[in-house]
């Protein structure tokens, strides 16, 4: 575990906000070329303290090409959420990140990380944090557009059980963007 491993681990920035207490989820590691920018984690992974351990995860790796294996190996992927602990519940779902987390860990993590790399932004939490020239944009058109974004960048919708109710508004989104995200993230992890 590194210095900045460890002072992620110990942190209570954002403690007296969080309903369950803080317990950020977070991987990454020098060698890393795929990051995956989600949210923050849910319910599940909080208790498991294992990120997109969940139906969302699973779904998140279909789309993507990759096994379970793959998207825990630190050395492969880092997965680093707007949020790194789970920020409660809300009437519609969970409460979104906590908003001081990104500005205080992003910088540090990605500064650490490879030049070449493929992030992909999951949700409109992290589309607007890292794309905000597309912030006028629906996340729909950030996806639809998402090769205004590579290399570098690769937007998608957030995997949750809502999002088959979007990708069956977006056939597209499957016979288009899919086979497009599995060659990125073949490429990056090579």
């Amino acid at each position: 575990m590194t210095p900045l491993h460890r002072e992620i681990a110990a942190c209570r920035h954002c403690a007296a906000h969080l309903p369950h207490g803080p317990r950020p989820v977070v991987q990454f590691s020098p060698a890393a070329r795929l990051v995956v920018v989600g949210q923050a984690p849910g319910s599940k992974v909080h208790a498991s303290g294992v990120p997109w351990d969940d139906a969302s995860g699973k779904r998140l790796r279909e789309w993507a090409g990759l096994t379970r294996g793959e998207l825990y190996d630190p050395a492969k992927v880092a997965i680093v959420p707007m949020g790194f602990c789970y920020p409660g519940k809300g009437s519609g779902g969970d409460l979104p990140p906590r908003p001081e987390c990104a500005p205080l860990w992003h910088g540090r993590i990605m500064d650490g990380l490879p030049e070449q790399r493929l992030v992909l932004l999951v949700g409109s939490y992290a589309q607007a944090h890292y794309l905000p020239h597309a912030r006028k944009l629906g996340m729909t058109e950030r996806v639809r557009n998402f090769r205004d974004h590579l290399p570098e960048y690769f937007p998608l919708p957030h995997p949750s059980w809502r999002s088959g109710i979007w990708m069956a508004k977006n056939p597209w989104f499957e016979r288009e963007v899919l086979p497009e995200l599995r060659k990125a993230v073949a490429k990056a992890l090579t």
